[in-house]
């Protein structure tokens, strides 16, 4: 049975295109998947609270602690994922800070990443992510490209914990007309398409 987890960021909860696509990626790797389970996080409606003294009194020496028991329980929804989906609007040239708050409680030292005497070793090995990439603009190519600090830190993080087999759905220029955001919009969803193929042979 295929395990998905299914993690959605964006603010706008009425007609934000990375949740749109997210939730037809996730349709579409369940019809791939015959029998999928889906766990959703979804960090706006039930945010993730940002790492806080407490936590950091003791991530390095009480992994029991009380203070880290949504830590273990969020590590614990990614271990057990085969897939994981991720939506991220771009704010700022980044991710949203309730995505970043998920990140810090799940890439932990000694239990998704080790060091070791060959250097850093990632410990979620073997499992697949799909990210869902919206943004305003065109930051694929252009002068803007350098400013893309979403998909390259989430790809970099990623593989720090173990993570290569990245797929990415990007969503650019909807905020530059309605038909740039049809374009992009149909666009995606050729990709979902492609990926959701693919995962399935």
């Amino acid at each position: 049975m295929t395990n998905i987890l299914h993690i959605a960021s964006s603010s706008n909860l009425h007609n934000s295109v990375s949740r749109e696509i997210g939730a037809a990626t996730v349709e579409g790797l369940k019809q791939a998947h015959a029998g999928a389970t889906v766990v959703t996080r979804d960090l706006v409606q039930n945010p993730v609270p940002h790492i806080a003294p407490a936590f950091v009194d003791v991530m390095y020496t009480r992994h029991d602690a009380p203070e880290l028991a949504l830590s273990r329980t969020l590590i614990a929804e990614a271990m057990a994922s085969d897939i994981i989906v991720i939506e991220a609007p771009m704010y700022n040239f980044n991710i949203p800070s309730v995505l970043k708050a998920w990140i810090d409680h799940v890439v932990r030292a000694g239990l998704t990443f080790k060091y070791g005497a060959a250097g850093v070793e990632g410990l979620l090995k073997g499992k697949k992510v799909v990210l869902v990439l919206g943004r305003g603009g065109m930051y694929t190519e252009g002068p803007m490209k350098a400013m893309d600090y979403q998909e390259t830190y989430l790809r970099a993080v990623l593989g720090f914990i173990g993570i290569t087999d990245v797929d990415a759905i990007l969503i650019e220029g909807v905020g530059m007309g309605a038909e740039k955001r049809a374009e992009a919009l149909a666009k995606a969803r050729a990709k979902i398409a492609t990926i959701t193929s693919r995962r399935a042979a």
